[in-house]
């Protein structure tokens, strides 16, 4: 049961033939490349990975992020698996 007394947090995901992403509900873009985009969303971390990504739009002020390219899969972090955040970034680094 919904509590009509708090805010309900909303994210839409929308894919199109693995080709066209368009998210709802973002607050950051905290690092992208052609491989991986990570995101900060109003309902956790969102790791968004494949191959030749680019961004397609990008409105923060709306929430909303599109994104082109072939995406092999969509993975929601913990908000307290830090570490896999810091892993993500750092690891690309240091390959």
């Amino acid at each position: 049961m919904v509590d009509q007394g708090k805010e309900q947090k909303r994210q839409e995901v929308k894919m199109l033939n693995r080709k066209l992403l368009e998210l709802t509900g973002v607050v950051n873009v905290e690092s992208f490349d052609s491989e991986e985009f990570l995101l900060e969303t109003e309902l956790g971390y969102l790791a968004v990975k494949g191959q030749n990504l680019h961004m397609k739009h990008l409105s923060l002020e709306q929430g909303m992020v599109a994104i082109e390219g072939l995406v092999h899969s969509l993975a929601y972090m913990d908000g307290n698996n830090t570490s896999s955040k810091s892993k993500g970034l750092f690891g690309k680094l240091f390959k």
